[in-house]
């Protein structure tokens, strides 16, 4: 039947209910919901209370890339740090956590649920996922959307562009907690898995495109990339930045995204009499 009337219906009729079919399933179901949600209040708060908490301090954003096991990651220790997905297979290897996490697909945090749950530190969600995932002080549910205009997202009451990539909800949220400098590492930009962008896809075998062969190990279901897309968003974060005065820098050992000033990780440690930035 659905076939049959696709086939009478002229194409500009058709495409109306059925881009207010996909809009509802993507978005309107969960602004309606918000609308309603104590959840949503309780999370709204919360997020208020992060505004500029770490004004002019600097900041580090762990891709998940094969460049972190050639990257000293134990200097991180004491300094803020944003993780990604799955980046907490990598803790008990490291003897601490990431100061918080971020995770915004919809795969991931479905089939990852009960590991991220368990984690005691502070979560920052998709709206998407509060079904996967019970209400509490160290989860905060971000209103992400993949779709809709590409912007820059300064305010997180409102709606977040994830910009193709998690990395990019964790740029926002460095922005809005004041971060002065959001240091890339890890952001290898840079698949071994061909096809088509955004392609769900199941993995066969071991994964070569993170820090770990389990990361999306055989029978995970996961999305192909969108680098071009992601590059899009990229070029917005750094323009958000430099217009605040501020500045992200990209520390991945042998990474292959250029939008943003390469630094070399280990300089950035160094006092400033050992020649590390700000140094003679």
């Amino acid at each position: 039947m659905k076939q049959t009337l696709k086939r009478i219906t002229p194409a500009p009729l058709w495409q109306v209910p059925s881009s207010a079919y996909w809009w509802y399933r993507n978005r309107g179901r969960h602004l309606l919901a918000r609308t309603l949600s104590p959840r949503w209040a309780a999370s709204r708060e919360r997020l208020a209370a992060l505004k500029d908490t770490h004004e002019g301090e600097r900041c580090f954003i762990l891709g998940n890339g094969p460049s972190l096991r050639r990257t000293d990651l134990s200097r991180l220790k004491g300094e803020f740090t944003f993780g990604l997905n799955r980046i907490y297979l990598l803790f008990p290897e490291l003897g601490f956590a990431t100061s918080c996490l971020v995770s915004v697909n919809d795969l991931v945090l479905e089939q990852c649920a009960g590991e991220i749950q368990a984690l005691p530190i502070p979560k920052y969600l998709t709206w998407r996922s509060r079904g996967w995932f019970p209400d509490g002080p160290q989860t905060v549910f971000v209103d992400t959307d993949f779709t809709g205009p590409e912007d820059f997202a300064q305010d997180l009451s409102a709606r977040v562009f994830e910009g193709f990539t998690v990395t990019y909800v964790a740029l926002e949220l460095a922005f809005y907690m004041g971060f002065a400098q959001a240091i890339l590492i890890g952001v290898d930009h840079n698949f071994v898995t061909a096809g088509q962008a955004n392609q769900a896809v199941i993995s066969q075998g071991d994964d070569p495109n993170h820090f770990s062969p389990n990361y999306f190990g055989a029978g995970f279901k996961w999305q192909l990339p969108d680098l071009q897309g992601s590059e899009r968003a990229y070029a917005l974060a750094r323009a958000a930045y430099a217009a605040a005065g501020r500045q992200v820098l990209d520390a991945t050992v042998g990474g292959r995204l250029t939008l943003f000033p390469k630094v070399d990780y280990n300089a950035l440690f160094q006092a400033p009499s050992e020649g590390g930035p700000g140094g003679s």
